[in-house]
Parts: structure tokens; C-alpha cells; sequence
């Protein structure tokens, strides 16, 4: 592909995205409660559609098609796992967090157990986020480096520095209450660019509406349920149970998600938001799926055998060396590129911003109560507060956005396999201590003397679940663990907490 059409996308994409957000936040209205909470004013529908796009992010775009070969359409299975989650959030989670008027979600762990918990649980989001949007991002930084800036000569560390550059330019302005609205830009413009690219292959083979959609029912890949084998790491209840507890977890317990939620003008609206976000995830991961198939059999046809997260690539962006063609007209390869952008970008915004907010609020102890922002604005002492809190804001922003951007290097020199399983693997190990923690918290009365042996189950919960996954083969007469890791990871962490609370008899 060209590498000029490809820049040429990439700007027009981005001058739309930055006008959107110095468009969303005048100069005045630059403080913490904007950029932390959008001065709750958000349209739930505006979130519901943002959400979409954060939680796609290039993974989703890349890897859940390549994936339909080795594990069908199984996958549905985890989704629909995912609109149960949902409804936990919005009708467990949600009411908690407006009650208490929080701006970053782990501020509940130091009212229920105290300070350990509360550091314990803000780092273990931060690792999470960390290694979780560096894996989504090391996807799309290698097809950028594919389709662009190899051919521009740029090496891939400065690839991963532009792209974090760009990430910083758009979200440092105003927080979330900017980044709801460019997500909504950025999601409309991923999932019109996978429908075109559905329309578009499906014409390349030759299907009208009624070929495309027996040609994917009737296909084998085209297999949804498994329940036939409890060892297979596709067996219905691993899949639906550990994509209820991932959602539960990656939106409920994640400050990013969150984030935008609590932005909304008031629980009821936030509950609108996230059960319609629920509802739309399933027939967006089922486009994707459906895709998944169609690339499988066109590649066929052209007699590329190339798999997984590289072949919607290859076939998007590349050359037949029969023909010396594209494989697929050039609007595809522009909507290939639209849509990896707007995926990717959505999903680091957002992380980079969320990662601001709980290091500002859980580390640095920097509220917007903190800043006497609403009743003392013509005060000369919190203006200057004001304006200390935004420079140190300011600073932690860029100093996350370079972490980001070393972690995505880090994981191109370690990475391999399907990176869509690279997240859920990363998931399940480091927010298992976070649903301990909330769940504990929330449905028992047992009291945990605050210390350090709170961070310590929380270790050594993860630890014994690797140590777990290891052995489970001959421990368990052939049972492969899968996405169920994150419920064990969680029930560990609640069974210490509960010994801890017997240990120092507070239990009741």
C-alpha cells in the first residue's frame, strides 16, 4: 500500500480527532473535575457508543477475525458471557461508585480496608493497564510499521514514539470529558469501516446478501457452542463464566472504563449506558467474527496461507505475487487503515487518561475537592492551587504516555502467539487480586486488619494460579485452564483475605 495514501488517511483522521477535542474543551473549563469526571455532564449515549471503541481497540480489529480458524466462532460464547457482566456492573458496581462520589474507584478499598488496600489495589490497575493497552497497541504498532513507516524508513521505536506523541496531544487537554466524544468519533469510524470491508470482500467473492450469509452459517468455522468437552479451552461454562468475571473485572474494576461512566449526569443515566453497551457488543463481535470467516475463505481462494493476526493484514494491505495486484481494491486498504486507527487510538487514550486520574487521585492524593474548584474560584490561593494541581497533571500525563510507549517496545522484543489471548492471559493474572478485593469488600462483613499482608495475598494469589495453570493438565486428568483463570485468581485472593480476617477475629 502506499505509503503516501496511508499518511495522507492518518492526518485527515487526526485533524478530525483534534478538532473534535479543542472543540469539546474551552480554555476555562480545563481543571480536575473535567478532566476526571467531565463535570458529569457526559450524554449516556455518547459514553454507551465511546465504550464500543475503547473496548475494541486493535486487538478486536486484528485478531478476533484471525482467531475464527483455530477456535470457530466460539468466541460468541465469551461475549455473551460479557453482556452478563455488564448488567453486574451497571446494577452492583455502579451504584457503589455514584453513592460514594468517587473520582477513581479504589478510593472504596481504603474506606473498607484502609491505606495497604488501597495502594494495592491502584497498582495492580496500573500494572494492568500498562501491560494490558501495551499489548493492544504493539498490534497496531506493527501494522503501521507494515504499512507505513517501513516504507518511510523509520524504525519501530520511533514508530511507537509518534504514535504516543499523537496519544498525548489529543487526551492531555481534557481528560474524559474530551475523550467521550473522540471516541464516539473513533468508534463510528471503526465500525463504518468494517462494515465497508465486509461489503467490499463479499463483492470480490462474488456474494450478494443471501451468498454472504449462508456461505458464513454453512461454513465449518461458523461453530459457536462447545459443550461437549470440560477439557477443551473452549467448553462453553470456561468461556461464558470467565467472560462475565473479565468484564466484571476489565469495565467494573478498571478506573479507565469506569472513568467515562462516572462522567455521566447521574447513576441512572450510567446504568442506560452501560446495559446498552452491553447489548451493542455482541452483533459488533459478531461482524467481526462473520469477517473472520470471509477472510479465511478469500485467502483460500487467492492461495494465501498466511493465519491469525496476520492475515487480515496481509490481505488488506498487500500485494498478490501471482498478479502483482492488491489482493483487494484500494478503498479497502483506506478502511483497513481507518478503522486500525480509530481502534487503536480510542483504546490508548483513554488508558493514558485513566492512568493520569489514579495516580493523580490514589498516589499523589490530588482530588477535585482538594482544589476548592466551585466555591472559591476567585481565590488567589486556590487559583494558585489550581494551577499547581494542573502542572502536576500535566507532567504525570506525559511521563504515562512515555511508560506507554516503552512498554509497547518492551513487548515487541518479547511478544508472540495471538495477542487477543495475550490480553485475557494478562487479564486473568493481574485483576483477579482487584475482584477479590471488591468482592470481599462488598459481600461480607468480615473486617481485615489493614497492613501488609493485604498486598501480599494479593501476590501471592496470582503466583499460585500460575503455578496452578502449569500443572492442571496432570493434576486434573487433562483439564487445560483458560479464561476461567481470572474467577480462581479472584477466589483466591477472597479465601487469604477471609483467613487474614479469622486470623485477627474480625470476622462477623
Amino acid at each position: 500500500m502506499n505509503a503516501t495514501l496511508v499518511l495522507g488517511v492518518i492526518v485527515l483522521y487526526f485533524l478530525m480527532v483534534f478538532g473534535v477535542s479543542w472543540w469539546t474543551t474551552r480554555r476555562r473549563d480545563r481543571d480536575t473535575e473535567t478532566f476526571y469526571r467531565g463535570d458529569r455532564k457526559s450524554p449516556w449515549w455518547v459514553v454507551a457508543i465511546a465504550m464500543i471503541g475503547t473496548s475494541i481497540s486493535g486487538v478486536t480489529y486484528v485478531s478476533v477475525p484471525g482467531m475464527v480458524e483455530a477456535k470457530q466462532m466460539s468466541y460468541i460464547q465469551m461475549v455473551i458471557g460479557f453482556v452478563c457482566g455488564y448488567f453486574a456492573v451497571a446494577y452492583i458496581l455502579l451504584p457503589l461508585y455514584y453513592r460514594l462520589g468517587l473520582s477513581s474507584i479504589y478510593v472504596y478499598l481504603e474506606q473498607r480496608y484502609g491505606r495497604f488496600a488501597h495502594k494495592t489495589g491502584a497498582s495492580f490497575f496500573l500494572l494492568s493497564k500498562y501491560l494490558g493497552c501495551a499489548v493492544r497497541m504493539y498490534l497496531t504498532a506493527v501494522v503501521l510499521q507494515l504499512v507505513l513507516f517501513d516504507q518511510l524508513g523509520v524504525p519501530f521505536g520511533l514508530s511507537v514514539a509518534c504514535i504516543m506523541l499523537i496519544v498525548w496531544i489529543y487526551s492531555f487537554r481534557g481528560g474524559v470529558k474530551t475523550l467521550v466524544w473522540t471516541d464516539l468519533l473513533q468508534t463510528l469510524c471503526l465500525l463504518s469501516a468494517m462494515i465497508g470491508f465486509v461489503i467490499c470482500i463479499s463483492s470480490a467473492m462474488g456474494l450478494d446478501f443471501s451468498g454472504l450469509y449462508s456461505t458464513i452459517t454453512e461454513s465449518p468455522m461458523s461453530r459457536v457452542w462447545f459443550f461437549d468437552d470440560a477439557n477443551d479451552t473452549r467448553y462453553f461454562w470456561k468461556q461464558f463464566l470467565g467472560g462475565m468475571f473479565t468484564t466484571i473485572a476489565m469495565t467494573g474494576l478498571d478506573q479507565d472504563m469506569m472513568q467515562k461512566n462516572l462522567s455521566c449526569k447521574s447513576l441512572k443515566e450510567a446504568q442506560k449506558n452501560m446495559v446498552s453497551y452491553g447489548f451493542g457488543f455482541l452483533p459488533v463481535n459478531i461482524i467481526f467474527l462473520s469477517l473472520g470467516i470471509l477472510l479465511y475463505m478469500y485467502a483460500r481462494e487467492v492461495g494465501v496461507d498466511r493465519t491469525g493476526d496476520e492475515l487480515f493484514p496481509y490481505l488488506a494491505t498487500g500485494i498478490n505475487p501471482t498478479t502483482g495486484q492488491p489482493f483487494l481494491p484500494l478503498i479497502v486498504s483506506v478502511l483497513f487503515v481507518l478503522g486500525l486507527v480509530a481502534a487503536a487510538f480510542s483504546s490508548a487514550g483513554s488508558a493514558v487518561t485513566a492512568l493520569t486520574t489514579a495516580i493523580m487521585v490514589d498516589f499523589l492524593r490530588k482530588t477535585p475537592s482538594e482544589e476548592g474548584l466551585r466555591g472559591s474560584k476567585g481565590s488567589r490561593g486556590s487559583k494558585g492551587l489550581r494551577s499547581s494541581i494542573e502542572g502536576q497533571r500535566f507532567w504525570v500525563h506525559i511521563i504515562n504516555s512515555i511508560m506507554m510507549g516503552f512498554m509497547i517496545y518492551l513487548f515487541h522484543l518479547l511478544a508472540s502467539g495471538s495477542v487477543i489471548n495475550a490480553v485475557y492471559v494478562v487479564a486473568s493474572y493481574t485483576y483477579g487480586p482487584l475482584i477479590g478485593l471488591f468482592f470481599f469488600g462488598m459481600f461480607t462483613k468480615c473486617k481485615v486488619k489493614d497492613g501488609w499482608w493485604i498486598p501480599a495475598i494479593c501476590i501471592a494469589s496470582p503466583l499460585l494460579c500460575f503455578f496452578l495453570d502449569q500443572h492442571s493438565e496432570a493434576w486434573f486428568n487433562g483439564y487445560k485452564i483458560g479464561y476461567e483463570m481470572l474467577l480462581i485468581n479472584g477466589a483466591l485472593t477472597a479465601l487469604g483475605l477471609f483467613l487474614a480476617s479469622l486470623h485477627f477475629r474480625k470476622c462477623s
